[in-house]
């Protein structure tokens, strides 16, 4: 009698369940830190739940953002550093949230991967639950995907969803945004999480490994360094609009730089005029124009060359609007002004970019 031929498994085929189980296991009490009123930040069921009436507001518009963090993710992976690229990920959602006023709620996020292995994504999740803190939101739930065959060995993707709430008659950018109206800017802490094609081909071509000294940061590798994460400015964003009743408009300076970001939140006939010279060019840009032979408009158009979110104020607000910033530990500058403009381009620059 012919023996039965052994059945296939799952395991077999590339997907491990109770790798999945035991990265579930790990990162539950990352996500419980989170919790806030409106969310128990519990994850297991089928879905995730907030409670938008506990969460105090009275007549909110929900605002939504994704996004993930481009291949930033491949210097993680090269460099097995996995414990920030988390805080990049909620960074850049909830950053797009507030920008419209929008204090956010909750997060989820989704992990892929070709192989499971539940202590790295536990560093990712780590990441994320710090990120979710630093916003105010919690992260009410996820989705863990095994895809052996799509992603090759130790690659993994993220993406990232945010939801926020604002009361409406709070909403951003505002409808009195008018000529003569203050241009701030608030520092970045790095090359945050967009660019980094561009960044990865410069660090190639100029044969340094991850774990050379950064030629900008001696005191750190190169990994580390292109590694800081972005940063997060929701609580000091939501505490000056608070505080002041002077903030007009945010703008998110991510992929697109100055001339995409800033128009988007400008009414059509007026632009953005900017003193280049204002803009506290951090060392890595320099770098990394240096090394690149990038020029100075194609600098402001991949990266925030140091300025990760742009405030629009009134002039008689102006000096409020910054105090209450760097109450919150953000350095504030005044960048410009707006003008009135018949046409392209939508931000008029002035002065010259310090690239060293």
């Amino acid at each position: 009698m012919a023996e039965k031929p052994v059945g296939f498994t799952y395991t077999e085929a590339g997907v491990d369940i109770d790798a999945g189980n035991r990265m579930v296991a790990l990162i539950k009490p990352l996500v419980r830190a989170t919790a806030r009123p409106g969310a128990e930040a519990e994850i297991g069921g089928f879905g995730g739940l907030f409670d938008l009436k506990r969460a105090g507001f009275t007549d909110p518009v929900l605002v939504a953002s994704t996004d993930g963090v481009g291949t930033k993710l491949k210097i993680a992976i090269e460099t097995g550093r996995h414990d920030t690229i988390g805080i990049d990920l909620v960074a850049m959602s909830v950053n797009d949230l507030v920008v419209q006023g929008a204090e956010p709620l909750f997060f989820l996020d989704y992990y892929a991967c070709g192989r499971l292995a539940p202590e790295i994504g536990a560093a990712v999740v780590a990441g994320i639950s710090i990120g979710c803190r630093e916003a105010g939101c919690a992260l009410i739930g996820g989705e863990t995907a095994e895809m052996p065959g799509l992603y090759q060995g130790d690659d993994y993707d993220l993406a990232g969803f945010a939801v926020g709430a604002v009361e409406r008659a709070a909403l951003l950018p505002r409808r009195d945004i008018a000529a003569g109206d203050i241009v701030i800017g608030l520092a970045a802490s790095g090359v945050h999480a967009n660019g980094f094609a561009l960044v990865r081909r410069i660090v190639k071509k100029s044969g340094l490994t991850w774990n050379a000294p950064a030629p900008f940061a001696a005191d750190r590798t190169l990994g580390e360094a292109l590694l800081t994460p972005t940063r997060i400015y929701v609580k000091s964003c939501l505490a000056a609009i608070r505080a002041t009743g002077g903030v007009k408009a945010l703008a998110h300076i991510t992929g697109g730089g100055f001339p995409d970001n800033i128009p988007r939140v400008l009414p059509a006939g007026l632009a953005a005029r900017i003193d280049l010279g204002k803009i506290p060019v951090l060392p890595v840009f320099k770098w990394l124009a240096a090394s690149g032979n990038i020029a100075p408009e194609e600098m402001l158009r991949i990266f925030n060359c140091g300025i990760g979110m742009i405030v629009i104020a009134a002039p008689h607000d102006v000096d409020a609007v910054i105090e209450a910033f760097a109450r919150r530990g953000e350095r504030a500058m005044t960048l410009g002004e707006l003008v009135r403009a018949g046409g392209a381009p939508r931000v008029i620059y002035q002065g010259k970019l310090d690239l060293g």
